[in-house]
């Protein structure tokens, strides 16, 4: 296997020395930590991490390969991807090919050899900040002027580049064009598709539904002249104030049908009711965030991929909170009984991470026939 020497730089001149295990190349993003041990090709595909560099804590990947089954979209939506030791013999059942050929097919850099404990620690100390990988520039000053002129992460508007660009139908047969809908499950779901994960879709499915998937930016007239029976807003990358026109259309939206938003749809929905959003100094990126149910008082061990939250403090009196971060004590969750909405910061499809969360897809068919009682148990 070759590889090339790469030089890994942040916006405050810290840098590491690695090797390429893919290709040789150039990129920038705001560079992020993942703490999940497992579970790194649905991460790859994560479109909320679209314009990130990604750092795995755990220090060994690519032992189980790559499959067709775990995408989570289309494809490999990082800028890069940092690791300590890339595992080139993987050994799975469904494993089609390694994690390699993969990066190197998408023209991804994989960075290993870099001291992840100490870049993660960094980031801890001193927050998410812009860097860079490169093969290419390797003075480490020259590279850090590249870091600096490269496009800021905080208010961009992502979502325009991982969205849909036409309407879509999925059901159980999986993607059709959205004017071969039949009607033929019991529920049928709008999805305001801000950067969505497959195991959304597949969820609803499993539950008797057929989703009408529509472009972030849907006129709110033409996503009810579907009559769907709730309205779902997705998860999607990046930061959630500049998203002015998907909050308004959602504004627009509220009280006229049950509405369940996960991540950057929680993040949508509670600017709709008011709130305003802040940039958390590291994110919540792994599968082992403990959170607090309210209602019931157990803990759900969660999958989170976030860099922004709300300000529970600005939220109307309307909207209660269900759910809380118990490492900060950030806004989790949000229920509004009077417009039937609800959202959750973090992700119950989980994919990867525990099914602690997935009732609450369960929750939301509750709330489409007006069962409040115990919806959050």
């Amino acid at each position: 296997m070759k590889r090339y020497k790469a030089l890994v730089m942040l916006e405050d001149g810290t840098h590491f020395w690695g090797y390429s295990f893919t290709i040789r190349g150039e990129t920038f993003g705001e560079i992020v930590f993942n703490t999940g041990m497992t579970g790194y090709q649905e991460i790859l595909t994560d479109p909320s991490y679209y314009g990130q560099i990604v750092t795995m804590t755990y220090p060994l990947i690519g032992n189980y390969g790559i499959n067709h089954e775990d995408m989570e979209s289309q494809k490999i939506q990082v800028a890069g991807f940092l690791i300590r030791e890339y595992q080139p013999l993987y050994s799975n059942w469904r494993a089609e090919k390694s994690l390699r050929d993969w990066l190197c097919e998408n023209n991804i850099l994989g960075i290993e050899g870099i001291d992840t404990r100490a870049l993660t620690r960094h980031i801890r100390l001193y927050g998410a900040m812009k860097g860079g990988i490169t093969t290419e520039t390797l003075d480490p000053k020259k590279f850090l002027e590249k870091v600096k002129e490269s496009p800021d992460y905080v208010g961009r508007d992502l979502v325009q580049y991982v969205t849909c660009k036409e309407p879509y139908y999925f059901g159980k047969r999986g993607k059709e064009n959205y004017k071969t809908f039949k009607g033929e499950a019991k529920y049928k779901i709008a999805v305001i598709d801000c950067g969505l994960k497959f195991n959304q879709l597949r969820l609803f499915t499993e539950r008797d539904c057929e989703c009408l998937v529509f472009p972030a930016y849907t006129e709110p007239e033409e996503i009810l002249s579907h009559n769907p029976d709730g309205i779902f807003i997705s998860n999607g990358p990046g930061d959630p104030a500049p998203l002015k026109t998907i909050v308004k259309n959602v504004k627009n939206l509220l009280g006229k049908k049950p509405l369940f938003g996960i991540c950057l749809g929680h993040q949508i929905l509670g600017q709709a009711l008011g709130a305003t959003t802040y940039k958390l100094k590291f994110g919540h990126r792994g599968i082992n965030h403990p959170v607090l149910n309210l209602f019931n008082k157990r803990v759900e061990i969660t999958s989170q991929n976030h860099g922004f939250c709300v300000k529970k403090e600005e939220l109307p009196k309307s909207a209660l909170i269900t759910h809380i971060n118990l490492n900060d004590q950030t806004l989790e969750g949000i229920f509004v009984p009077d417009l039937k909405a609800m959202s959750v910061q973090y992700h119950p499809e989980n994919a990867p991470g525990p099914h602690d969360s997935i009732y609450l897809f369960d929750s939301f068919l509750n709330l489409l026939e007006g069962k409040f009682e115990n919806l959050y148990s």
